[in-house]
């Protein structure tokens, strides 16, 4: 990381779990643990627990973001809530082209591009995700790929705009299965990232930007992931289930 730079951020990716008690507790737990943190701290929940995530969060430093938001501002779109919805309830931030979402619901680079301007359009903070295949890394297409889908989603994003965006490099292959790619592997693509970021916007923007690491980084890799030059924090997923777990990595990012 380089702090002098661009801000660290933590964000946690609960994904579908947690009951509102149980998003409560976590959360309760999580304040003490995090309050010195010298990273920002981000919760990103499940629709239903985000009234329960932002009371309990209140005069605390940890962020609330969603998963995900849909590209109108309202219509009929049965099962979606839209960027407007999230900013009135008082969330800052919102994830969107999550590996998950384009793999098992079919969003594509371009919708992710309209959701993204739609949550800009709204006042939030977007952390955009990006990353290849097993099958794109063993045929050596990651950069191309990943410059790819960086392009695409930032198109028609002003460089004012850019400042609102946090991107994520998230390998798919190593999202919950335990694979994690070394650090030299995360710091090349996200040092790709910011490459495509300054072809794009210019140095400036290249440097000021936060491009976490998400995949797979937990309370034991955390420290030496966050190490690397390029990677300014983390997106993290099964680790932000557990308080504990989850403190030792904003801890080690305050600390890099």
């Amino acid at each position: 990381m380089n702090k002098a730079l661009r801000k660290a951020i933590i964000a946690g990716n609960w994904k579908m779990n947690k009951t509102r008690p149980e998003a409560k507790e976590l959360i309760e737990a999580l304040k003490p643990l995090v309050k010195d943190a010298s990273c920002e701290v981000v919760a990103c929940v499940p629709f239903t627990n985000l009234e329960t995530v932002l009371a309990a969060a209140e005069g605390s430093n940890i962020k609330v973001g969603a998963q995900n938001c849909h590209f109108e501002t309202s219509g009929a779109f049965t099962g979606e809530i839209s960027a407007d919805m999230l900013k009135e309830m008082g969330v800052e931030y919102v994830i969107i082209g999550h590996s998950e979402r384009r793999q098992y619901f079919g969003e594509t680079d371009e919708t992710v591009n309209k959701r993204l301007k739609a949550a800009l359009n709204a006042g939030l903070k977007v952390i955009l995700c990006v990353g290849e295949m097993l099958a794109d890394r063993e045929n050596g297409i990651t950069a191309e790929l990943v410059a790819l889908q960086t392009k695409i989603a930032l198109k028609d994003v002003s460089a004012e705009e850019l400042k609102n965006v946090v991107i994520a490099y998230e390998p798919v292959w190593a999202i919950g299965t335990g694979k994690t790619a070394t650090a030299q592997q995360a710091n090349e693509v996200c040092a790709i990232i910011r490459g495509v970021i300054e072809s794009l916007y210019g140095k400036a923007a290249a440097d000021g930007i936060t491009v976490q690491y998400g995949g797979s980084m937990n309370a034991k890799n955390a420290e030496e992931l966050v190490a690397q030059p390029d990677v300014d924090g983390g997106l993290i997923g099964g680790a932000s289930l557990k308080a504990e777990d989850f403190s030792v990595i904003v801890k080690a990012a305050s600390n890099g």
